[in-house]
């Protein structure tokens, strides 16, 4: 991520379909570089929102600017900047994969020699070069997600939008998506990712925005969602030896806001437990405890998510 102006800033969107209020007052910002993720079930916005974002869909209300330039319907300039993935595979079946990144290059304005070389750099990128040739209704449903993928890369876009891309895939596709996405964040493109996974969003995003019935409830890092509701991290001591005057030390530590002991394990509740991990350890040991294992669980998402909608992610 950069210090220089956002990539992406969306201010107040709305969109209302008749009585039903689809996307009610939206604002957000993507930097150069960051991977931004939109977390909610089904139904929540997300969709609407990003086709308004990449002048798809003709919005009620707000502003829309992409590497400096403002989005609408009919803005060929700014949209340049975008590379869009929907959900539903946007290929053509009875073409080859090479035929159907020729023709989405084309209408991107790509010809020649450039074209061709970044048909190869894509089918390389997404692993499909030894598939080039063959048609694509004879492909896998991953095979067919990272072509989807590799059309929205082919003009390079400065913001790549992926609405949902692991749906209905096989974990091998899957984590190979994940992977290819991680790598275009850290290349310094800006990626906005739409999902109802909740470890998809965990895995990927430097931020989040969680949204529900068309408003973001909450939005930043997972640590500064999680402290947003008050969670705190829990360490596991599988431990021996004189337990109870161990845990009676452990709780006096001004970091340790709680501290049990059960069934041959301490646990306590800690805030940012790794940075306090060696003192955590010293202390079992002085107060005579044998420590045999150590777990650190930090709190998710699905708590965050739980507590500000009041509903599970996939409800």
């Amino acid at each position: 991520m950069t210090e220089t102006a956002p990539l992406l800033v969306c201010h107040d969107l709305r969109k209302r379909y008749g009585e039903r209020t689809a996307v009610d007052g939206i604002s957000f910002s993507i930097a150069a570089g960051e991977t931004y993720g939109l977390l909610g079930p089904n139904g929540a916005g997300k969709t609407t929102t990003i086709s308004m974002i990449c002048g798809l869909l003709r919005r009620d209300g707000g502003d829309v600017m992409v590497a400096g330039r403002p989005v609408d319907i009919g803005a060929t300039e700014a949209k340049a900047s975008i590379g869009y993935v929907p959900q539903d595979l946007a290929i053509y079946p009875d073409l080859t994969a090479r035929e159907n990144l020729k023709f989405f290059g084309r209408l991107q304005r790509l010809g020649g020699r450039e074209l061709d070389r970044r048909v190869d750099e894509i089918l390389a990128l997404t692993d499909l070069a030894d598939r080039a040739k063959d048609r694509v209704d004879s492909y896998s449903g991953g095979m067919k997600r990272r072509l989807n993928i590799g059309i929205g890369l082919l003009h390079k876009p400065a913001l790549l939008v992926l609405d949902e891309p692991t749906v209905g895939v096989d974990p091998q596709s899957r984590n190979a998506i994940l992977a290819s996405v991680a790598d275009l964040g850290r290349e310094g493109m800006g990626v906005l990712y739409t999902t109802h996974y909740m470890e998809e969003a965990e895995r990927l995003c430097d931020r989040i925005g969680i949204i529900d019935e068309g408003r973001i409830k909450a939005e930043g890092t997972q640590r500064e969602l999680v402290a947003l509701v008050g969670q705190k991290d829990r360490v596991e001591l599988v431990a021996g030896g004189t337990v109870g005057p161990a845990t009676a030390a452990l709780a006096a530590l001004a970091f340790v806001e709680g501290a049990t002991l059960g069934d041959g394990m301490i646990e306590l509740v800690v805030d940012q437990a790794r940075n306090h991990l060696p003192r955590i350890l010293e202390t079992a040991a002085d107060g005579g405890a044998i420590v045999r294992s150590v777990e650190v669980v930090e709190p998710d998402l699905e708590a965050v998510f739980l507590h500000l909608t009041g509903k599970a992610l996939r409800d």
